[in-house]
């Protein structure tokens, strides 16, 4: 059977692919604790779930209209407001089925062939593939721990030609942990001032995960606003990764096209998910500081561990929910006949004998990193990096 050519452009998930290797292991008896699927170990608050009974209740069983509920593209509004001091109008905003199909939205609303995306490493893995598969060219802007995993205002403009269209990052960001303070934004913002074609993609998914304080968001800045497309979602901050809502804020044009495309794809997301989303970003945000108060615990505790292995090199995040260590010190070690080449052999070598999931970091543009999430119990989070430490110090 011959299969269209455009499932060769780009690769699986590494994040979903070594969760499936895990979930195989499972099958076979063996405990497997997870630390590659950047997913909350929490319960979605109570008072949401009650707003999606309620919306069940009351009979919203029907399709939506493609761009959201009225109500819940004011509620993104007001949220913006409150938290991000941001002036949309409910005809900025468009809700999809997750920030992942926002993403994919935007891309593929922006992107033509041939057309540059410049991305600063490490990245999420799915940012490079959606540009492979909307044609364009990802153009990687390396960074280092050294350099806290930010890119510099110079690193930018040395990387902007006549082909860049977009600028695509995240903070706080997946994997690295990396947060831009506000004076860090300025910095690209006076450069994103001269090329005053390029759009910059901003994904804030995980702004509520954010152990320096108040979130910053590129889009404060007056003289570029127009030009920003932000992206969020109840995924990271709420512990609402089934329920699948994401959104877009962005000027009209861009809403627009991403609705447009969205009508022939998926249409509107969830109506009971749209109901129970306008009670989350509405009400009371304790419990999301109460998970980002947990998160913070368990990076204290994960770095305590992970620093404690020698040729373990950490950069402690600044939010989200991972460490991000360089393991390249491994590279060239082995046990028995088995050598640890790349990232990719560290990861596997720690499922196979550890019975420890990771991700390696060369699907985030950084091969030298592995990732490794906190978002699991400390019990677990303890025993894993216990396996972790046993199954290095085998290596010589």
């Amino acid at each position: 059977m011959q299969l269209s050519s455009l499932l060769d452009r780009f690769a699986e998930p590494e994040t979903l692919k070594m969760a499936k290797l895990g979930r195989e292991l499972r099958a076979k008896g063996i405990d497997v604790i997870d630390l590659s699927l950047g997913e909350p170990d929490f319960d979605t608050p109570q008072h949401i779930k009650d707003a999606a009974i309620k919306a069940i209740n009351d009979n919203f069983s029907h399709y939506t209209p493609v761009s959201g509920y009225p109500d819940l593209r004011e509620a993104v509004c007001t949220k913006l407001k409150r938290d991000n001091n941001l002036d949309y109008k409910p005809e900025n905003i468009i809700a999809s089925t997750g920030a992942k199909q926002s993403l994919a939205n935007a891309i593929l609303a922006l992107v033509d062939e041939g057309e540059e995306v410049i991305i600063p490493t490490p990245y999420w893995v799915t940012y490079s593939e959606l540009v492979k598969i909307a044609r364009g060219k990802v153009v990687e802007v390396h960074t280092s721990l050294e350099s806290g995993f930010k890119i510099t205002p110079a690193q930018l403009e040395a990387a902007i030609t006549p082909k860049t269209k977009v600028f695509m990052f995240s903070s706080p960001c997946n994997p690295s942990g990396a947060v831009y303070s506000k004076e860090e934004l300025a910095g690209l913002v006076a450069v994103f001032e001269k090329y005053p074609n390029i759009i910059i993609l901003a994904d804030e998914i995980y702004e509520y995960i954010n152990f320096l304080g108040a979130h910053e968001s590129i889009a404060q800045f007056e003289s570029i606003k127009p030009r920003v497309v932000l992206i969020n979602g109840l995924s990271k901050g709420f512990a609402m990764t089934g329920w699948r809502l994401g959104y877009i804020a962005a000027d009209v044009a861009i809403v627009k096209a991403c609705e447009k495309l969205q009508g022939q794809f998926t249409s509107g997301t969830c109506s009971i998910t749209q109901k129970a989303g306008v009670v989350a970003l509405t009400t009371d945000l304790k419990p999301s500081f109460e998970m980002t108060e947990e998160f913070t615990r368990r990076r204290a505790r994960t770095l305590e561990l992970a620093t404690a292995i020698p040729g373990i090199k950490c950069f402690e995040p600044e939010g989200a929910f991972y460490i991000f260590p360089d393991v390249s010190s491994y590279y060239g070690k082995k046990v028995g006949d088995e050598v640890i080449k790349n990232a990719a052999d560290f990861s596997m070598y720690l499922l196979n004998t550890a019975h420890v999931s990771s991700v390696m970091g060369d699907a985030f543009g950084q091969p030298n990193c592995v990732r490794f999430s906190f978002a699991n119990n400390m019990a677990n989070i303890e025993k894993a990096w216990v396996r972790i430490a046993n199954a290095l110090a085998e290596l010589q």
